[in-house]
């Protein structure tokens, strides 16, 4: 039998990138290592971060731990509005920009904090005019626009459990939310721009309503000015409801640290997407320390992460965590080559981005254009640059550390999940880098990589990813479904945290996300992630894009399928078939070699930018699709 090599991974990198000098003197993180010794006592680790907030009662405990549910702060009581607005204004920062917004179409909108302030104060007040109150629970279907930013803390400040549904959702996906989350207030807009085109939200919202009899308002907001249908006493004007507010503003509402704060949706195995449930006090203590960590954010810093308030990395990486922060904000409403392929690199230079977090699936859409577009720019205003949302291959690592950060700029490559809240494995930007590799866990979170038997496994072995200690920001349970959030999380590796991804550990320590567990392919006893095989076939000149799926097979269980997208100048045919092929076999051993190759124009992706393997699967064995509610076209 062919044996897979040693290295087994392309995902794995010898070469080391060591972090610049000025990095080294004035980061927040200088010595990674006396951090890590400090969090052992992770009450006391946890205690002093939750010290640099503000708190209208101290906790009486840290933690009280009874796998598989944690409480945080246990009798402190906060509200995570308060510290993203309150605390700024009351230490003089009113001034400051808090968010620097643009439409598509270029419209500008440039909001201090004061501005924010005083719009969550007015929309706060005009929620509880329609009966909103602490465990009303609302739902929120906007695009980026800054009403998401203000809906979403206006919430936060009375205590009513925001549900953000992503703006591209389709009529049912966002119907089965509000169902789910029996919400009475749903917030909307008559319409936004994607790719030149107008979205219909209010028609989408409106169809949605005809079975969601929970929702007692809609809440519409004015962004195009296009003609929309009103239902008289059902349906009001945002501006005309914000113009109406007379008589002052409620005050902000005291929270226990354990209480509500959002319900987020994430895909589930069964179909029925999972009501991920996190709250104010510790959510908000994970989320800050780590923005503030990660990105090393400095008074004069503009943050931009290209990811949508509707995924957890805008609600804890644009909204939450750089607000805590105080920091400044850009958002961008439009897509990441429209009108043309410049368009994320001009804003860039025009709004002198200096941290930029993105996802890898558009870093290498992006680097299909070439490196002329970015180099069109001038991007010198960056210093630090980020990764979300699946593993980053190293080719696509070493474009964007080599054309975007010209060679200069750490990337902080993170991994983390809708149900952490907060970014687990993490570089800091003095951490030394390898391609493809998160590095290290957050200071504070413990994870280990078990075998099917429930064992650590050995150096460089794949295995299923675990954390082992519980962390601030962690979910609380699956919205009205504690048994499902046991036994989807828990049950498995008892008093484990099972992530659903697999990972393996070098020889350094660094850990390397290979991908979700049901990703993994076996072909005659050899497990495979499908990011290694894409990863080995990315690096390939003449590719693009890629996607595997294990296909079944009488003899070896499964054979590898690839799903191929040529770099422009390329053209397919069956010695480039072949020559991919003997590629993934140098790289990986003989037996990893795609049995099967497809050239493709376009791959299935999410709204967020994740290939979408199992529809590639269903269609090649002639199966049904499933829910194609998350699926871009």
């Amino acid at each position: 039998m062919e044996e897979r090599k040693d290295i087994e991974s392309l995902l794995k990198e010898e070469e080391i990138f060591y972090p610049p000098e000025e990095f080294l003197k004035t980061a927040y993180v200088k010595d990674r290592k006396a951090l890590e010794e400090k969090a052992k006592d992770i009450e006391t680790f946890w205690g002093d971060i939750a010290e640099e907030l503000i708190w209208f009662k101290k906790w009486d405990k840290v933690l009280e731990w009874s796998p598989p549910f944690a409480r945080w702060f246990i009798g402190g009581k906060c509200n995570i509005a308060y510290n993203a607005l309150d605390r700024h204004i009351k230490a003089g920062k009113g001034n400051k920009t808090a968010i620097i917004w643009e439409g598509e179409e270029g419209r500008l909108r440039s909001i201090t904090y004061l501005e924010l302030y005083e719009e969550v104060q007015r929309f706060s007040a005009v929620l509880k005019g329609l009966g909103v109150k602490k465990g009303t629970d609302v739902t929120i279907y906007l695009p980026r626009i800054p009403e998401q930013f203000i809906a979403m803390l206006a919430c936060a400040r009375l205590g009513a459990p925001h549900s953000v549904v992503y703006g591209g959702f389709s009529v049912d996906a966002l119907r089965d939310r509000i169902v789910d989350s029996n919400s009475s207030i749903l917030i909307t807009v008559d319409g936004g721009y994607r790719n030149g085109k107008v979205v219909e939200f209010k028609k989408i919202a409106d169809n949605a309503l005809k079975n969601a009899p929970s929702i007692k308002y809609q809440v519409v907001i004015k962004r195009l000015g296009n003609e929309v249908n009103m239902l008289k006493g059902r349906d009001y004007w945002y501006h005309e409801l914000m113009d109406n507010v007379k008589d002052g503003y409620p005050d902000v509402e005291i929270m226990d640290a354990e209480d509500p704060l959002f319900i987020l949706y994430t895909s589930g195995t069964t179909g029925k997407p999972k009501g991920v449930v996190h709250v104010h006090g510790g959510y908000m203590v994970g989320v800050y320390i780590s923005m503030k960590w990660i990105f090393d954010l400095k008074e004069e810093d503009i943050f931009w992460c290209t990811a949508d308030p509707g995924w957890i990395t805008g609600h804890s990486y644009i909204v939450y965590g750089p607000l805590l922060n105080g920091a400044t904000v850009y958002v961008y409403e439009g897509a990441p080559a429209f009108p043309d392929a410049g368009r994320w690199w001009s804003i860039i230079e025009k709004q002198r981005i200096t941290i930029f977090y993105t996802a890898p699936t558009a870093i290498r859409a992006l680097a299909r254009y070439g490196d002329d577009w970015p180099n069109k720019y001038d991007l010198s205003s960056l210093r630090l640059l980020g990764t979300v949302g699946e593993p980053i291959n190293p080719a696509a690592w070493r474009w964007f550390h080599k054309v975007i950060g010209k060679g200069k700029l750490p990337i902080m490559d993170t991994w983390w999940q809708t149900e952490t809240g907060m970014v687990i494995v993490t570089p800091f930007p003095t951490t030394p880098l390898k391609p493809g590799s998160a590095t290290f866990p957050f200071p504070g979170i413990e994870v280990d990589i078990l075998d099917e038997n429930g064992t650590s496994v050995p150096v460089n072995k794949e295995g299923n990813l675990v954390i082992k200690t519980p962390w601030p920001a962690m979910l609380k349970t699956l919205y009205n479904d504690p048994e499902r959030y046991k036994k989807t999380y828990w049950e498995r590796f008892p008093n484990y945290y099972l992530t659903g991804d697999s990972a393996k550990k070098d020889a350094d320590g660094f850990i390397w996300i290979i991908g979700r567990v049901d990703e993994v392919i076996k072909v005659s006893g050899y497990r495979f992630g499908t990011a290694e095989i894409e990863s080995a076939l990315v690096s390939h000149p003449a590719v693009s894009e890629a996607a595997v799926i294990g296909k079944p097979d009488e003899i070896k269980g499964n054979i590898i399928k690839a799903f191929i997208i040529l770099k422009s100048g390329y053209n397919s045919s069956d010695s480039l078939r072949e020559e991919l092929r003997q590629h993934v076999g140098e790289h990986m051993g003989p037996i990893a070699k795609p049995a099967e190759i497809d050239f493709v124009d376009s791959l299935p992706k999410t709204r967020s930018g994740k290939i979408m393997r199992r529809i590639l699967k269903a269609k090649e064995l002639g199966l049904p699709l499933g829910d194609l509610s998350t699926l871009e076209e």
